[in-house]
């Protein structure tokens, strides 16, 4: 692994529920990356499936309990949002009145502000997106059919959005959803270049290259889609590997 491309799909149109995903990413990686090869890990921008899986919502339609009225008042937000919010979320995690800051754990079990909802790139101005109901599910399908399209074996699929992390200032593209490969590397036991034997070294591949693609894709660039060709990754992955960890595993809650 001596060099990592990021290529960037160009063309791929806004996106709604009549699209057929996969068949648009292959065509655009026809034109923009020789097609899709065997190896390669393609990284979807969570906005684009949740477009096309319908998970886009109208705060108009939106009626707030008291309990979000209340909340709402206190953030300075839309408590019509702050409903949705917490509809879509387990837990408050932890809050900020100051600032305006929600953060929460989703249905889904990400810890992020606002329960991942928010309405960049989405049309109109009462409208918002919520994250996919199951992000790994939608990255299977969308492995599924292009393995089928572009008749290769090995592929990876990344489902990603922008979280911000603690103790660190900025945001980074995170994995959500992943299909076709581990989303770890497991260096445990291996020998590093002195001679040491590692303990406990996991990477999450699946979030590095998450991360990477935002290289390529931006915040007003239009390209939701790239390919990454010549990482590493373990082929295999189990449905039950996740990216999450347990709550009685996490000295930070």
């Amino acid at each position: 692994m001596d060099k990592i491309e990021i290529i960037g799909l160009n063309g791929l149109p806004e996106f709604d529920t009549s699209d057929n995903l996969s068949e648009m990413i292959f065509d655009a990686a026809l034109s923009s990356a020789e097609g899709i090869q065997s190896g390669d890990v393609i990284v979807v921008t969570q906005k684009i499936v949740s477009k096309v899986e319908g998970m886009i919502r109208d705060l108009s339609d939106i009626y707030p309990s008291s309990e979000a009225e209340e909340l709402a008042l206190k953030l300075s937000k839309d408590p019509r949002l702050v409903q949705l919010i917490l509809e879509q979320s387990t837990e408050i995690v932890r809050t900020d009145f100051e600032r305006g800051v929600l953060i929460t754990e989703t249905i889904h079990g990400f810890i992020c502000a606002n329960a991942g909802i928010d309405s960049s790139n989405v049309e109109g101005e009462t409208k918002v997106a919520l994250l996919p109901k199951d992000s790994d599910a939608s990255a299977r399908e969308i492995l599924n059919d292009l393995k089928c399209l572009a008749n290769v074996e090995s592929l990876g699929v990344i489902i990603s959005d922008t979280f911000g992390r603690p103790w660190r200032d900025g945001h980074v593209n995170f994995a959500i959803g992943c299909a076709g490969m581990s989303p770890f590397i497991d260096y445990k036991d291996t020998i590093d270049a002195v001679g040491q034997v590692l303990k406990v070294t996991t990477i999450c591949i699946a979030d590095e290259l998450a991360a990477a693609s935002e290289l390529a894709t931006g915040k007003s660039l239009n390209i939701p889609v790239v390919i990454i060709r010549g990482s590493e990754f373990n082929p295999e992955n189990s449905y039950y590997e996740s990216l999450l960890r347990a709550k009685e595993n996490d000295l930070f809650r």
